[in-house]
């Protein structure tokens, strides 16, 4: 006799554990659009896996109902691998942030996405190191004050989509923390990729970065910094629909609608072509001189790392058989060394 699965709700999917972070936290609306999106998924809660490295965001686990590993700085994709590899039949998830991805995690990060690895990546992005308080982060913005900058950083910032795209990330998307439903539409989009998805989730830090993407979130602000990228739509923003985005060569400009312009001159968003060249310029849109690009930058078929690994694997045993483990440790070069120290082989 079969039996229909539970349905799950946001409940399902919440702790008993004390959220503790900073009252007005983004990292709040993120969790809760996370527990929301989940039940819709027809999943079964067992199997969804939380990894988090270190930072405000890996904590994520902990205010998660299902299995998770808080790992170490940086390392949440190499654990997410293994555990994608030896389980392909979970949905593992990756919560960082800024800091934790792109700095100490930076190389296992590049790999997780060229390899295409089955897990989805949360990159929360808030320009600044929170738990630590307040210093620099790879994306803090030229010339920014801080606890370890206190006359300006003189680095130039990391754009995380820029550098997913180098790395051959199949999915690439940007949202941001209190656009709750777009938010939440990314993350179905995510969920629904058969490799590796990364989102940078744009999240503020109200107590050591606040206010660092009001030019765009912001009420009077929001409508002429901001362009949402549709697929088959063309890219038009403004409060009255009244500016748009077309190529000029190689590269993107700004155009006022109407006086013999329309959404006709502007680009068609397309984001399924394989040439991830469209992709980089509108990653490139950065303020004040265009609008901020959110949604899915880039969504394109590729074979999982982990389906890849599992057909190796399978070709193998059918070609030598089932193995032993006692055999394989005890073939090849082994040495024995003896209780005065001498050693055969």
């Amino acid at each position: 006799m079969s039996t229909e699965a539970p349905t799950l709700t946001k409940k399902d999917f919440q702790t008993d554990q004390e959220v503790r972070w900073c009252p007005g936290c983004g990292d709040y609306a993120i969790l809760s659009a996370v527990q929301q999106v989940f039940p819709e998924l027809g999943i079964p809660r067992e199997q969804f896996v939380v990894v988090s490295g270190i930072g405000c965001s890996s904590r994520f686990p902990y205010y998660m109902n299902t299995f998770g590993f808080h790992s170490i700085h940086g390392r949440a994709p190499a654990v997410a691998t293994g555990l994608k590899i030896a389980r392909p039949d979970l949905e593992v998830w990756i919560a960082t942030g800024d800091g934790d991805a792109m700095s100490i995690g930076g190389n296992h990060l590049i790999h997780v996405l060229r390899r295409n690895v089955g897990v989805k990546i949360l990159m929360f992005n808030n320009r600044i190191y929170g738990l630590t308080k307040g210093q620099y982060s790879p994306t803090s913005e030229l010339g920014k004050k801080t606890k370890s900058t206190p006359t300006g950083s003189v680095d130039y910032p990391f754009n995380p989509l820029a550098l997913a795209i180098g790395a051959g990330a199949t999915f690439i998307a940007r949202s941001v923390d209190i656009y709750q439903q777009h938010l939440k539409e990314t993350l179905r989009r995510a969920a629904r990729h058969k490799g590796t998805a990364f989102i940078e989730i744009y999240q503020n830090c109200n107590i050591f970065n606040d206010k660092a993407f009001a030019y765009m979130t912001e009420k009077e602000h929001r409508d002429d910094g901001t362009l949402y990228l549709e697929h088959g739509k063309p890219m038009v923003f403004g409060k009255s629909h009244d500016k748009g985005i077309r190529m000029k060569g190689t590269e993107m400009e700004v155009i006022e609608l109407g006086s013999g312009l329309s959404a006709d001159d502007c680009l068609i968003w397309d984001e399924t072509l394989d040439n991830p060249a469209t992709a980089f310029l509108v990653s490139q849109l950065l303020p004040p001189r265009f609008p901020t690009p959110i949604g899915v930058i880039r969504s394109v078929d590729a074979e999982p790392y982990e389906s890849l690994v599992s057909h190796q694997i399978e070709a193998e045993i059918e070609r030598k058989g089932a193995g032993k483990l006692d055999e394989l440790i005890r073939s090849g070069d082994i040495w024995t060394v003896h209780e005065n120290h001498t050693v055969t082989n």
